[in-house]
């Protein structure tokens, strides 16, 4: 006959199950949390399947591009000459092209400036005043001087802020290529007076400039299966949708000028020293420190020279989706090698004299960490060098090359914010190298596919690269403030660029946030590492979507994430859970009247109704007073008899003996769901975890209960001790509730 164990709030328990099952209303599947996205994500198709994966009738663009570049540095201006083939590999006829003019932003005609809201300064430094209210704005934009056919005669086009239109004389149709010219120039901008990603940096010390230079050219649009033609002008935030292509650069530049570039180099000979080129060959096979390659020196004679002659540098890139070069007669140059899985790669730095000794200690170190994290959770390095700029006020990103802020002061003098936020920027900003300039999202759309995929990988990356590595993001309880902050002014994640009021905390921080709470705390490491890896790999060099990235991640998992991208991605839910209620029990023979109900109706049921041990509520107090009253199983004849005649010594060697037993009830002011984090402090000083996954919510938005049988009595119930959860409010994790703590103690501590 079996027996039971039964609890002083069965009866409830019974009599719920006679109800009838409460009936849905209408709506309730937009209000469950665990319902699966199809309401929210594209339908699959031929192009992009259900798993996540590039489908069979996937298809990308191409455009490649032969270009003439020359830098001049006496007149601040760039010109330029290049054709375009564009090869359409979708199934569809193209009328028209589309091609991006992003330098149009800062054309006197731009609407950029007018698009913000404005108030009027209570106070405002004369300068700040002389440029907003006075002074002409920087005469910036492209000039297109012609759009030429294959035979060089002229096309029509049509100019629509940052975007032209070419009008074609015949349907670009499936499988042909076509091609055409445009020669263009415009003047270049001061980046820290004008703004911008890319132009010159002024030292007005010694009159020399270092220029960062990237959407210097017209670019072709991205066509594809989503969007078709992604023609979204450029405001200035959200930044670029680009196809992959073939480069054949030729950059004109000042003869005493140093520049680095996206390609391969191939006229290294003609524009180094043979003593340079001795030593990048020693780079070449130098993994623990990087060689100089320029030197501080050198670069210092090379500040007083200011040549009037010219010197061209010659590259090929090959499968990038974007070009960009840094110019500068100042640069340190210094370089090694990093061994990866498969392969060797360079990684690169060039700074000014200004930027030492920070950057000659760290920066080409941090290229090289890099490198390694990333190709160890995505896959290795394609390309065959990455480069580092030393650009103050910067942080941008190109194929193999990138600009980084962060230099000492004036007296040489280097703060900690200066050299681990240097430190950050140039490994998020390598880091872009995988995402998007590899697995090439669209940035112009989706910010957080890149930003946020790369911020995630960076907190990697800056762990490995020194033991207690100050990350500014990552780890789960940085983001609380955010997002416990007015929601008025939070959106969700799947938000477009320009519709973001606070930018770095929705693209960056939340989204890699979210990452590293799947991959610490709802999927384990080696479930989420593998499907990352899966993901980077079924998308590189390709176009994907957020869906691409959210069904991959399930897809290569078996985990079930519809809930967390719907309330991490699609909404701005936020996460609290709290303890609501505990109750104690302790064990007797004796049951009260309505436990003995319950018995006799259990056998109404057709249930044994044999020998019972009932678990009686008790208070706090009563449980500590009464030690007696915790489960001691000779005391227990049902319970004493069962083990007896059901186990063999050996078996009840290994039985548990728990002796108090408390009933946990959770809530959840917050609407984000998340797993509960349980840690049990018994009294004498131990600790024991429990982790309950999402689902456990998955029948009750608002509570959930468990049951802890203990063999020792609990001091303490802690829920998210290591703050895995952005929990926005911990005052209600702890049981028996804690007082809260006061800025006056938290100070008196800090002391």
């Amino acid at each position: 006959m079996k027996k039971f164990l039964i609890l002083g709030l069965l009866p409830a328990l019974l009599f719920a199950q006679e109800k009838t099952e409460t009936k849905r209303e209408p709506g309730h599947y937009d209000n469950n949390k665990f319902s699966q996205l199809y309401d929210l994500m594209a339908t699959p198709n031929m192009f992009r399947t259900a798993s996540g994966a590039p489908g069979p009738a996937y298809y990308q663009q191409q455009a490649d591009y032969k270009m003439d570049i020359v830098l001049d540095d006496k007149n601040k201006r760039l010109d330029g000459v290049e054709t375009i083939t564009y090869h359409n590999n979708s199934p569809d006829e193209l009328e028209y092209l589309w091609v991006q003019l992003d330098q149009n932003m800062r054309s006197r005609q731009s609407k950029t400036p007018l698009i913000e809201s404005q108030r009027m300064d209570g106070a405002i430094p004369v300068d700040g005043f002389v440029k907003k209210y006075m002074q002409e704005s920087f005469d910036g934009g492209f000039n297109i001087v012609h759009v030429h056919d294959a035979a060089g005669k002229p096309m029509s086009y049509t100019i629509n802020q940052t975007m032209m239109r070419i009008n074609l004389a015949t349907p670009l149709k499936p499988n042909q290529k076509v091609s055409f010219t445009i020669k263009w120039w415009y003047n270049i901008n001061n980046y820290r007076v004008d703004g911008g990603r890319s132009g010159y940096e002024e030292f007005e010390k010694d009159g020399n400039r270092l220029y960062v230079i990237a959407q210097f050219f017209p670019r072709m649009a991205v066509y594809n299966d989503v969007e078709g033609w992604q023609n979204m002008q450029f405001w200035g935030r959200g930044e670029f949708a680009l196809p992959f292509g073939n480069y054949d650069v030729n950059i004109t530049v000042p003869a005493d000028h140093v520049l680095e570039a996206t390609g391969v180099l191939l006229n290294r000979n003609e524009v180094f020293t043979a003593e340079q080129n001795k030593r990048y060959a020693l780079a070449e096979k130098t993994f623990d420190k990087p060689v100089l390659i320029i030197t501080p020196e050198e670069a210092k004679a090379n500040e007083k020279g200011f040549s009037d002659k010219t010197k061209t540098w010659k590259f090929r890139a090959e499968n990038v989706r974007d070009y960009a070069f840094s110019s500068s007669r100042k640069f340190i140059y210094d370089a090694m090698a990093v061994k990866l899985e498969t392969k060797n790669v360079m990684a690169i730095s060039l700074y000014p004299n200004e930027s030492n000794p920070l950057w000659e200690e760290f920066s080409t170190r941090a290229v090289a960490q890099t490198l390694k994290t990333y190709s160890r959770h995505t896959f290795d390095y394609p390309y065959h060098k990455a480069i580092s700029i030393s650009a103050e006020d910067q942080g941008m990103e190109y194929p193999m090359i990138c600009w980084n802020y962060g230099r000492p002061d004036a007296n040489g003098f280097v703060s900690d914010r200066i050299k681990y936020g240097m430190i950050s920027v140039i490994i998020h900003e390598v880091g872009h190298n995988y995402f998007p300039m590899i697995v090439n999202s669209d940035e112009r759309q989706w910010s957080w596919m890149d930003e946020g995929l790369d911020t995630f990988l960076q907190y990697l990356a800056e762990q490995d690269f020194m033991e207690n590595y100050p990350s500014s993001r990552g780890p789960a309880h940085k983001i609380v403030p955010y997002m416990s902050g007015d929601q008025r002014f939070l959106e969700p994640i799947m938000s477009n660029s320009e519709g973001i009021h606070q930018f770095g905390a929705n693209a960056y921080s939340k989204p890699a946030t979210g990452l590293n709470i799947l991959r610490e705390t709802i999927m384990g490491r080696e479930l989420f590492d593998h499907a990352f890896k899966v993901y980077a790999n079924r998308w590189k060099f390709k176009h994907p979507t957020p869906e691409d990235f959210f069904r991959t991640m399930e897809d290569a998992s078996a985990v079930d994430l519809d809930w967390f991208w719907r309330g991490w991605f699609y909404s701005t839910d936020y996460v609290d859970i709290g303890i609501k209620e505990v109750k104690q029990y302790f064990v007797t023979d004796e049951p009260t009247a309505e436990l003995q109900n319950v018995k006799a109706r259990r056998g109404r049921f057709g249930t044994a109704n044999g020998p019972y041990v009932y678990l009686v509520e008790s208070n706090h107090k009563e449980l500590k007073n009464n030690r007696k009253k915790a489960l001691e199983k000779e005391d227990i004849s049902s319970l004493n008899d069962f083990i007896s005649n059901k186990f063999s010594v050996e078996e009840r060697a290994k039985l548990k003996s728990p002796k108090y037993f408390y009933e946990v009830e959770f809530d959840k002011p917050g609407g984000m769901i998340m797993p509960i984090i349980v840690e049990l402090q018994f009294e004498d000083g131990t600790t024991e975890n429990h982790h309950f996954p999402a689902q456990i919510w998955r029948k009750s938005n608002q509570t959930a209960t468990r049951v802890f049988a203990t063999e020792k009595p609990i001091k303490k119930i802690q829920l998210d001790p290591k703050l895995e959860t952005a929990d926005i409010d911990v005052t209600n994790n702890a049981w028996p509730k804690e007082a809260a703590k006061s800025k006056f103690d938290e100070l008196e501590k800090s002391k």
